[in-house]
């Protein structure tokens, strides 16, 4: 990057002509990240209203092509880390976010169920110990209150408030579960999403999900504290919602589904908050892959 090239086009950020503003947006977004600071310390530097709101879109719109880019590559290379597909929806609303503390706190979590837990130990016996740690010690819950709001889907706020939705107390539920070689999964519900437990030789990529579904132990809603259920509840549920049974609603999905369906409940919830060019946004990064 030619630093002289940065220092003339940010002397033509307060140009009243939109033309030029155009051309040299454009010509940020492709020297891309590498960029940033220095439109930072110009941001620091200006007392123009109209310039510091330049910057600031042409930043969001650098880290908004970034955040595109790793999606896609996540889906193609690297879609057996949750952990890494979920950090990156969380840097949607925080560029900034720090993956090593968040890290840290799931190890924390870890370390803590860790030190209750042993081999001899059933499938239900497990699960009881992390509902304890993660409920009760550490004081995960439901956000009722504020079912639909945005901070929800952030792993990094779910993390500091202990409050979030179905998806993502399963998501905390399931990375704490892959760090202690429990076999949980996600499943993706309609309208909810909840966890299975399954035996630890079932064969995840079972095309005719005969297997999978007979090594199913139970399920587990993270949702309502962790409480223990199994298949009748999943039919109930179908029952009452008038939706046909498909055996996608019992079996574990995907990484792929999982991120795609915390980044639907963005677009829900910022539409029902009105704020129209981040559902336009968001509706983008849904098409990752």
């Amino acid at each position: 990057m030619n630093l002289k090239e940065v220092i003339a086009l940010i002397t033509l950020l307060d140009d009243p002509d939109e033309t030029i503003y155009t051309q040299v947006k454009s010509r940020f977004i492709m020297l891309g990240a590498a960029a940033i600071p220095h439109l930072e310390t110009a941001w620091e530097n200006s007392f123009d209203v109209v310039m510091q709101k330049r910057i600031e879109g042409i930043i969001h719109d650098i880290n908004f092509e970034a955040l595109q880019k790793a999606l896609k590559h996540w889906a193609e290379h690297e879609q057996d880390d949750l952990f890494k597909g979920i950090c990156l929806v969380a840097r949607y609303q925080y560029p900034d976010l720090d993956e090593a503390k968040i890290k840290k706190q799931i190890q924390l979590i870890k370390h803590d169920v860790w030190l209750e837990i042993h081999d001899d130990l059933t499938g239900l016996e497990k699960v009881k110990i992390i509902n304890h740690i993660l409920f009760e010690v550490h004081q995960f819950s439901g956000n009722i209150t504020n079912y639909h709001a945005p901070q929800n889907s952030f792993l990094n706020v779910v993390l500091e408030t202990k409050k979030g939705n179905p998806v993502m107390l399963s998501i905390v539920y399931a990375l704490v579960c892959k760090e202690l070689d429990i076999p949980i999964y996600g499943v993706n519900l309609p309208q909810h999403f909840v966890l299975a437990y399954v035996n630890d030789y079932a064969n995840l990529y079972d095309t005719t999900h005969k297997t999978l579904s007979d090594n199913i132990l139970f399920y587990v809603n993270p949702f309502s504290k962790g409480l223990i259920f199994n298949q009748d509840d999943i039919d109930s549920f179908l029952k009452q919602l008038n939706i046909e049974p498909e055996n996608k609603y019992y079996l574990p999905c995907s990484n792929l589904e999982i991120v795609k369906r915390v980044l639907s409940n963005l677009v829900y919830s910022y539409e029902k908050l009105g704020y129209p060019e981040k559902v336009e946004e968001l509706k983008k990064l849904e098409k990752f892959s």
